[in-house]
């Protein structure tokens, strides 16, 4: 929200000296996030004057069109004589009044003016476009034409009001009140200390018969709408240059001056409002939820379907707008400009200054993708009493600006509700804060922001309408807080009780990441939501269990509106992202939660804030919860070892995605089981499946290996990428991960190397097993060290496999025949499992 320093200035009364950085200093202290403050006009210098133009010369013979034109600037010049400049607008007329800025100034960015010869003339200064005055969109496009009662001579800085501070605000989602003048002049005069003068306090006449028929037949959700009618606008009227100012310093265009006004209310006071051409509404305004089907075609000339709990503005007709998001073309207020080209402008409004459920006009606006500055407001809390005061505040601007007529009648429908009032005890914002304030400060901060309080020891405060995110004790004791200053609040340290450090599961996951970095992997963190299409991309299969997601009722984006299944969708964007920049040797890791969503759908409890859960309130929650098992994912791509003088290096390959998993295995304490393998994203032929024993029965908790090229082109990911993902908490459940001492034996090792030949398609992996089981308990290590293909010497889809196995004994030295039985009893293994020969 931007806020003009001189805006702000009407409702409080702030010092003369008073900077904007000064402003932006207790704002911020008040809580506020005051981003930065904009200094218009600090590098303008003029003379800068209001200027008529007497005559115009069209100059012929350049590419584009060129003026040649005499002003009068009054005695701004010295002389009295008329101004000679050359411009290449056309977008004004003899006569019309316009901005000069003179030999001497100096504009916007550091742009001096003086006499300069430019097409075959001398230009003594320029006739200014807003955008060369740094003013922001007017609509034009072009030079700033002035009214016609502008005096000329006058100083045009002062007239435009070029020369502003302007706070911009980020606001949060709670505070809804702070997206208008309004309400930031309330927490400024709350800030020093100073009255504020309220601009919604008008005298509003009560509602009566003769006003505009309206029919609310949602009362949740719209529980008050105020229409007013007014008569006999001009159609010459136009928006003064301050209302245009005002409205283009907060950020907006200038449309017409019905539209202007509403605009300008709507950021005084924080009311989204409409005007309908009231020639063009036909029948009884009405609000109700939208069918099924219904279409309409909203002020920005888009048609769009309707969906059922979509809240929608009617007439006799239809829907006629998209309420609190946008109205519809049906019924928009025709400008003059629309009259010039053979329409008829709008001379009778009716005004809707409404009251909107705000998580109703949240959905519709994302369902839209239409965010607009109304929607933007109803969705984070707009006060339901300003409406009848925005209302009148409009049709007082428009009686006064366009001439009009106010008529008597007035609409407004209400649903009773009642205020809501908060119990809390007065020592609650002391026990939260740790600060001793006492009663008469927290009554005090409590009345400034709005509440009636009463009690002693037990306060009962009723909420201002204008602050709904005020629902419980502990907002209370916020408001308190923040407005003596958390700057104020005590540093204090915790102290932890003794036995209450990291988890043993903390532990691992600390510990595998730091394994993992040690292995040259880089840790990325990513968004845990995704697209459905995903998964496609990925290949899986259509009865995948990965496919079923828990889908989000209000998600960041909705081309992500689910939970991840799986962590390799958002490592496989971090990897594409990072190699599109240049970095071509990626080695990625994340751990993280998972979402799977559970056969019996369960509705969470709300839990209480003033104790702890019990563990039966724990266990009630965690049901309501999808199951959210942890992963841990790798990712890698380009070299794995860099070339130098050292050697080649060598290129990342699915090998190191197997090596990760063996990796986050040691560290677990676990056995895992390492055997060929065929899963949606990984190359068939270069796919390895990730086991475990569980209770006697084997588990597959993963894959790795390298990605499917098909894969590779769907994502726009580098060729030969790899990666791996596997189950932590179930790697964590076999696992035993208690500091093993390592065995040392006295007595010498027996190594023995054996080559087997065996078939292409057998797995090393069982060649392996059996070799290991084979051999029996003197078998130490076992390490395959060569595998060799030649059809000539081994035959056809035959290969050779190497082992070297050492053998061991505890308690003496091994002899030659001891080894070489456990060797022949490994081999004759391998052989009646495998099918493998002794290579000759």
């Amino acid at each position: 929200m931007r806020i003009p320093l001189s805006w702000l200035r009407e409702y409080v009364d702030l010092p003369a000296t008073e900077t904007g950085r000064d402003v932006q200093a207790k704002l911020i202290s008040a809580g506020l996030e005051v981003e930065t403050v904009e200094h218009l006009g600090a590098d303008l210098k003029g003379p800068l004057v209001v200027g008529r133009v007497l005559t115009i010369e069209e100059l012929e013979g350049f590419k584009k069109p060129i003026r040649f034109c005499t002003v009068d600037v009054g005695q701004a010049n010295g002389t009295g004589e008329p101004q000679e400049i050359v411009c290449g607008a056309r977008n004004f007329a003899v006569g019309d009044k316009v901005v000069v800025v003179l030999p001497g100034a100096t504009l916007p960015g550091g742009f001096s003016i003086s006499a300069r010869k430019t097409y075959g003339k001398t230009s003594h200064g320029m006739i200014c476009s807003s955008d060369e005055l740094g003013m922001g969109d007017d609509g034009t496009h072009g030079i700033i034409v002035l009214p016609p009662e502008t005096e000329v001579g006058k100083d045009a800085i002062e007239l435009l009001e070029l020369v502003d501070e302007v706070l911009d605000i980020a606001v949060t989602a709670n505070r809804g009140d702070c997206l208008s003048i309004r309400g930031v002049a309330r927490e400024t005069a709350i800030a020093y200390g100073l009255p504020l003068r309220d601009p919604a306090l008008l005298d509003v006449p009560g509602p009566n018969a003769f006003g505009y028929p309206v029919k609310v037949s949602d009362p949740a959700g719209c529980d008050r709408f105020t229409a007013r009618t007014v008569t006999g606008l001009s159609p010459e009227a136009r928006s003064p240059i301050w209302l245009k100012r005002r409205l283009q310093k907060v950020g907006m265009r200038p449309i017409s001056l019905a539209v202007d006004v509403t605009n300008y209310v709507m950021m005084e006071l924080g009311q989204p409002l409409h005007a309908y051409d009231r020639g063009l509404v036909q029948g009884t305004i009405g609000v109700r939820r939208a069918g099924e089907g219904e279409k309409i075609v909203t002020l920005d000339g888009v048609e769009r379907k309707l969906h059922a709990e979509d809240l929608v503005i009617t007439d006799d007709r239809g829907p006629i707008g998209l309420a609190g998001v946008m109205g519809g073309a049906d019924t928009e207020i025709a400008d003059h400009d629309a009259a010039e080209n053979g329409g008829s402008s709008t001379t009778d409004v009716v005004i809707e200054a409404a009251h909107f459920d705000q998580v109703a006009i949240a959905r519709t606006a994302r369902r839209h993708k239409l965010s607009s500055e109304a929607s933007r407001r109803f969705e984070r809390g707009v006060d339901p009493q300003a409406a009848a005061a925005a209302a009148q505040r409009t049709v007082d601007l428009l009686v006064l600006l366009a001439g009009g007529t106010a008529e008597a009648g007035v609409t407004e429908v209400v649903a009773p509700s009642a205020p809501h009032t908060i119990t809390v005890a007065a020592d609650h914002p002391d026990k939260v804060a740790g600060v001793s304030y006492g009663r008469e400060t927290v009554v005090r901060r409590l009345q400034e922001v709005g509440c009636d309080v009463y009690g002693q020891d037990e306060l009962i405060v009723t909420v201002p309408s204008w602050r709904p995110d005020l629902t419980d004790p502990n907002d209370l004791a916020e408001e308190v807080i923040r407005l003596e200053g958390y700057e104020n609040l005590p540093s204090t340290l915790p102290r932890p009780p003794a036995g209450r450090g990291l988890t043993a599961r903390q532990r691992l996951h600390r510990r595998i990441g730091r394994a993992l970095a040690g292995a040259g992997y880089v840790e990325a963190l990513n968004y845990p939501f995704v697209s459905e299409q995903v998964f496609d991309q990925l290949g899986l299969e259509a009865d995948d269990p990965a496919r079923r997601v828990v889908r989000l009722v209000n998600p960041l984006s909705d081309e992500e509106p689910a939970l991840r299944t799986m962590l390799l969708p958002g490592l496989l964007g971090a990897l594409r992202r990072n190699d599109g920049r240049g970095a071509h040797d990626l080695a990625l890791f994340e751990t993280g939660l998972v979402f799977r969503p559970r056969d019996e759908q369960r509705t969470a409890v709300n839990l209480s804030v003033d104790r702890r859960p019990s563990e039966d309130d724990i266990a009630a929650l965690d049901a309501a919860l999808p199951d959210q098992p942890r992963h841990v994912a790798v990712v890698l791509a380009g070299a794995r070892e860099q070339a130098g003088w050292w050697g080649r290096g060598r290129a990342g390959d699915w090998a190191d995605a197997v090596e990760a998993a063996r990796t986050v295995a040691r560290e677990a304490g676990a056995e895992l089981g390492v055997r060929k393998g065929q899963y949606g994203p990984w190359h068939p032929g270069r796919c390895a499946e990730l086991t475990v024993t569980v209770d006697g029965a084997e588990r597959v908790i993963g894959h790795a290996g390298e990605l499917h090229p098909r894969v590779l082109k769907n994502l726009g990911l580098p060729a030969r990428a790899c990666a791996m993902e596997l189950d932590l908490d179930a790697l964590e459940q076999v696992g035993d991960d208690t500091p093993q001492a390592p065995g040392i034996s006295t007595f010498p090792v027996a190594t023995q190397d054996v080559a087997l030949v065996v078939d292409a398609f057998v797995p090393a992996s069982d060649v392996e097993a059996a070799l290991r089981e084979g051999a029996g308990e003197l078998l130490e290590s076992i390490r395959l060290f060569d595998v060799y293909e030649n059809a000539e010497q081994l035959g056809e889809g035959r290969k050779s496999l190497a082992y070297a196995l050492r053998f061991r004994a505890t308690d003496r030295t091994l002899t030659v025949d001891e080894a070489s039985a456990a060797r022949e009893a490994a081999v004759t293994l391998a052989g009646d499992r495998t099918g493998a020969t002794l290579r000759a």
